[in-house]
């Protein structure tokens, strides 16, 4: 188990993790009359070996490793229907998911349930990419302070957040705990930026379009090319 263990966490800790036999192989019981203090002394050391590879992992690491690859809490599997969704129990979660919940009833709530998924899907995606911040808070909170330069309007716009329909947090809470507990990101094709139909931001002529859902238009930023 170890062993499975360890061959699913090296490549997040950026190293190699390199143990002797004792960690490999089989379980060695010696044919000795009094084989317990061998048997103690190597598990003691496998132990030791565990811990110190599972401190090595941050956070945000771990938390994708251990993250199931559908989420679905109820009974039914997952899907992106009102039945489905109406099955989740209440949402609740830390600050992270808080975050997330917010930013999706600012920026989603009139938004169809894919719609929904799809702005959540773009927050994720930018914690996972390099450029933006490591945290869902980090990245609704990119900018914030500096009057319509942030990232996501409503955190810049001068006005206060208040939450005036707990029937429609109380949906866009659930959509942010399923994407959080690993619901798939297949609506927006890793897109990482978006804007409503509304409006035609300059940056958008040099983005490549991946999905126009409900209300809003998703994007990629282009290929960077490197010069050798």
């Amino acid at each position: 188990m170890f062993r499975e263990l360890l061959s699913a966490l090296a490549p997040a800790i950026g190293f190699s993790v390199l143990l002797t036999g004792l960690a490999w192989g089989e379980p060695v019981v010696s044919r000795s009359n009094a084989p317990d203090g061998q048997i103690h002394s190597r598990l003691s050391a496998l132990l030791g070996q565990e811990r110190a590879v599972l401190g090595a992992i941050g956070s945000q690491e771990m938390r994708k490793l251990v993250r199931p690859p559908e989420a679905g809490r109820g009974d039914k599997p997952f899907s992106y229907d009102e039945e489905w969704l109406a099955a989740q129990p209440e949402a609740t979660g830390d600050e992270q998911f808080r975050c997330l919940a917010e930013a999706l009833y600012f920026e989603a709530r009139g938004e169809s349930l894919k719609g929904q998924f799809a702005v959540g899907e773009v927050i994720l995606n930018r914690v996972d990419a390099p450029d933006f911040p490591d945290t869902v808070c980090g990245v609704v909170k990119q900018g914030t302070g500096r009057k319509f330069r942030c990232q996501f309007t409503y955190t810049c716009d001068g006005i206060k957040e208040v939450i005036r329909e707990p029937k429609a947090y109380e949906r866009v809470a659930k959509v942010a705990r399923a994407l959080l507990d690993g619901a798939p990101r297949g609506l927006t094709s890793g897109a990482t930026y978006y804007h409503t139909r509304k409006v035609n931001p300059h940056w958008a002529r040099k983005f490549t379009r991946t999905a126009a859902l409900g209300q809003h238009y998703f994007y990629k930023p282009p290929v960077r090319l490197s010069m050798r």
